[in-house]
């Protein structure tokens, strides 16, 4: 038996000029220029089946320009769950069904992953065509680090909810969490948003990107706190995307220093139980990390 992730995937369905595999397929849109859809995403939507997406008014446009007469289905946050039992049907009996999002690709902050994870489940075919991603161009022209990287989609539209989310991703940072950060935003948040980020991380490099691959395209560079600045006097129009950098290293340092202080005259628990309540932090990351250095600290050196 081969090797399940080995397994070859179904023969192509070949009618006329398509050779497009049965199964579902993610199909990436452009995120701004329709100059951006590839040739394989264009024959992919003009050899469906059926297109699911999240606003048929939306991806009729995109069908219309690129000559594809196919049927569209919704799929959205709303009717997900209720849409999967037919869309499954459809696959088991053979159907070419491509899915998109408004803008890039599937999945990413958008509808979808339940129903791949049912497919998946069932061993239909899923595959899927590359394209553009407003958080990887983001980050490539944001002038930070690229590697890693950790994007969160949206940040929570209240505040509370949103500053105790950024809370906790500083404490992981604390913790050893060392990575650029990307956010999708709406432009009615950007300034309070990242006024929050300026208070929660502090004055860290970042950047802010508008329209990308549209005319009016914009990425705007600065300390969070700059930019927090800068927006709460200026609108913000268009898609966005935020990128704050990683932490400097001395945070990691600091918090490795008091629980090596602390592990010196106490045990691990007592040590992490006296850091996480000068920190701040969630105790579970303190103790995590006490458990860390404490056992590196036991290992016979060769």
């Amino acid at each position: 038996m081969p090797d399940e992730a080995c397994a070859a995937s179904p023969e192509p369905r070949r009618d006329g000029q398509s050779a497009l595999p049965e199964g579902l397929v993610l199909v990436s849109t452009p995120i701004g220029n329709l100059g951006d859809l590839t040739p394989r995403a264009r024959d992919t939507l003009r050899g469906a089946d059926m297109v699911l997406c999240e606003d048929t008014r939306h991806t009729a446009k995109l069908l219309a320009v690129i000559g594809a007469k196919v049927k569209q289905q919704p799929l959205h946050e709303h009717n997900e769950d209720a849409a999967i039992p037919a869309v499954l049907r459809r696959l088991r009996e053979g159907a070419r069904i491509a899915l998109v999002s408004d803008a890039g690709v599937p999945l990413v902050s958008d509808p979808g992953y339940r129903l791949v994870r049912a497919a998946l489940a069932e061993g239909l075919n899923v595959t899927a065509v590359p394209g553009a991603n407003a958080a990887v161009m983001a980050l490539v022209l944001s002038g930070l680090p690229p590697l890693p990287f950790l994007m969160q989609g949206f940040p929570p539209p209240r505040r509370a909810a949103r500053r105790t989310a950024f809370g906790k991703l500083r404490a992981a940072e604390r913790a050893g969490l060392a990575a650029t950060l990307i956010w999708y935003e709406a432009p009615h948040r950007l300034a309070e948003t990242l006024a929050d980020m300026a208070e929660v991380f502090g004055a860290r490099h970042a950047a802010v990107a508008r329209e990308l691959t549209k005319q009016f395209e914009e990425v705007r560079r600065g300390t969070l706190t700059d930019l927090a600045d800068y927006y709460a006097g200026n609108d913000a129009r268009g898609e966005l995307t935020i990128v704050v950098g990683p932490p400097e290293h001395e945070d990691q340092e600091d918090l490795d220093g008091q629980l090596r202080t602390a592990l010196a005259a106490n045990s691990v628990k007592d040590a992490a139980a006296l850091v996480a309540a000068a920190t701040g932090l969630p105790r579970k990351v303190v103790y995590a990390r006490a458990l860390e250095l404490s056992a590196n600290c036991r290992r016979p050196s060769r």
